[in-house]
């Protein structure tokens, strides 16, 4: 019997099921690795929002990555919701330590623009968190929180690439998403520069997209991808995933982790 190759997520769970834990593991599960968890924080989430967040002890935390780093190990980790400067503190120390490669989505508002990170931990995320990265997948706000540039057409990517590398993450992966006209995505180390663009679908159940796209990287990587390669191949799922996004509840729904299943069913 064959062991798959081992991705941990270190994020918030989700209640509603459309992102964070959740949405990374049906995602690790749909592309052929064992997903893994570190739970840092717990929501309160449905498709209208977040009615509430509560942080899990540093402690409790830091024995969860102790506890599978130590005797299950990992080939690729992703960290999303972290919340508060002492998490981000507990988790980059570990991640310092680590030989594989990290993928950090720096989760700061959801969908529904809830804040998911405290404010006094934007500076903790870029002096600690980002330098341990080797992939970091901003989207546009997210790029102006860390940077303080404001990304208002594709010209102005590169900058904003420049600006999240000079914060020490090996690549920066600007997801362009939010603009107007076709969604266009450029990764870059700096050296090198990679356009990705994707097929707008008018399908407005898009929850755990970030979630999604970075656990998609981080599960490629493992499977032996190279950066470029597995930005690649995430993309094409989460694309189909969001083509197949169904809704939920009363508001936003979540992209479709199973679709290649269900399509092949």
């Amino acid at each position: 019997m064959t062991t798959p190759p081992r991705v941990l997520t270190i994020a918030g769970s989700d209640s509603g099921g459309g992102a964070g834990i959740q949405a990374d593991l049906k995602t690790m599960l749909a592309l052929g690795v064992h997903g893994m968890s570190v739970i840092a924080a717990v929501t309160a989430q449905n498709s209208l929002g977040v009615q509430g967040y509560w942080e899990l002890p540093p402690e409790a935390v830091r024995a969860q990555l102790d506890s599978v780093l130590g005797d299950i190990g990992a080939q690729a980790i992703k960290t999303g919701m972290l919340a508060s400067s002492v998490l981000v503190e507990t988790v980059a120390e570990v991640l310092a330590g680590v030989t594989v490669p990290v993928v950090v989505d720096p989760v700061g508002v959801s969908k529904h623009g809830d804040s998911l990170l405290a404010p006094q931990a934007v500076e903790t995320v870029k002096s600690v968190l980002l330098p341990a990265a080797t992939v970091v997948t901003p989207n546009l706000w997210e790029v102006e929180q860390l940077t303080g540039v404001k990304v208002e057409d594709e010209d102005d990517l590169p900058r904003a690439a420049e600006a999240v590398l000079a914060l020490g993450p090996k690549w920066a992966l600007i997801k362009g998403g939010h603009l107007p006209g076709e969604p266009v995505d450029l990764l870059t180390d700096g050296a090198s520069a990679h356009r990705f663009t994707a097929e707008r679908h008018d399908n407005r159940h898009t929850h755990g997209t970030g979630c999604t796209l970075a656990s998609a990287i981080a599960s490629y990587l493992a499977l032996g991808e190279d950066v470029p390669g597995a930005v690649r191949r995430a993309k094409e799922y989460v694309t189909g995933a969001i083509a197949h996004g169904f809704p939920l509840g009363a508001g936003i729904g979540p992209v479709d982790h199973g679709w290649r299943m269900r399509a092949d069913a």
